[in-house]
């Protein structure tokens, strides 16, 4: 199974540019899920990722950010499926109140070939020094993974895929809680890294200045802060990371697409 994560930069930039360069690199990458962040949907009925899913011929399932889908544009998540999503749950994430930017996790079931299985899209506080509030909301999101467990049967033949722009690279605390490099917020609940497993090679960073987007960014790292992250493979291997790349990097059509890499994995299933 081809899993891919992506931030594609809301309207920000040369928006309307972009989005054949979007689609461009989605028809290449030719994923068969797909977790994106960042995503519009407009009062008016425009609807990004349902555009993407139509060209790609994919089911899809939009959030927006929590009191967003009132806003003539929101700003949301979207998972797009090949297979039919057979259900899906939105979460909001918790922040203190002066920092609170309306993170919500999107759970997709998907109906796929060989078993259901489940998807949650989610997109992170972004503020650097705001690892205290990553932390809650990875803990929120690991009791609502653990919460479906226990509804849907913690047998299921699929480890849970956890996807999005986490705004934290490998060594942070909140990545280490996924990971169980550091105390894990649900007991027997832990992640797998799929490019620390299966990555191509280098650093593999999604966030870089080479990107001309970034360029002139206040924040000056360059920084691997896009997950595909897999619970712990089961017995028979599904769920284990074979291959892992960055992709978006180049442009396409001529525009660089976001100011965001995206991240694919390919996981036994």
């Amino acid at each position: 199974m081809r899993v891919l994560t992506w931030n594609i930069w809301w309207r920000f930039g040369p928006w309307e540019a972009r989005q054949p360069a979007i689609l461009e690199t989605l028809r290449q990458v030719d994923a068969d899920i797909v977790c994106l962040q960042e995503v519009y949907e407009t009062r008016d009925g425009e609807s990004q990722a349902g555009g993407f899913a139509a060209a790609l011929g994919f089911h899809h399932a939009y959030a927006a950010g929590l009191g967003l889908d009132l806003a003539p544009e929101s700003l949301g998540n979207a998972v797009l499926s090949r297979w039919p999503i057979l259900a899906t749950e939105v979460r909001s994430l918790p922040a203190p109140n002066d920092m609170n930017e309306l993170r919500v996790v999107l759970r997709a079931e998907i109906d796929g070939p060989r078993g259901p299985f489940e998807v949650f899209c989610t997109h992170l506080n972004y503020r650097l020094d705001q690892s205290h509030v990553r932390q809650m909301q990875v803990r929120a999101i690991c009791e609502f993974i653990a919460e479906t467990d226990r509804i849907i049967g913690a047998g299921r033949a699929f480890p849970p895929i956890l996807c999005g722009d986490l705004n934290a690279d490998p060594g942070s605390d909140e990545i280490r809680m996924l990971t169980g490099l550091a105390a894990v917020p649900v007991d027997r609940q832990v992640f797998v890294d799929s490019w620390a497993a299966a990555g191509e090679g280098g650093e593999g960073n999604t966030w870089s200045r080479v990107n001309p987007y970034t360029a002139l960014d206040a924040d000056p790292r360059d920084a691997r802060i896009d997950h595909v992250l897999v619970g712990f493979p089961t017995e028979h291997a599904a769920g284990e990371p074979v291959e892992c790349r960055v992709v978006g990097d180049q442009p396409a059509l001529g525009v660089h697409p976001s100011d965001h890499y995206g991240v694919v994995a390919e996981l036994r299933y």
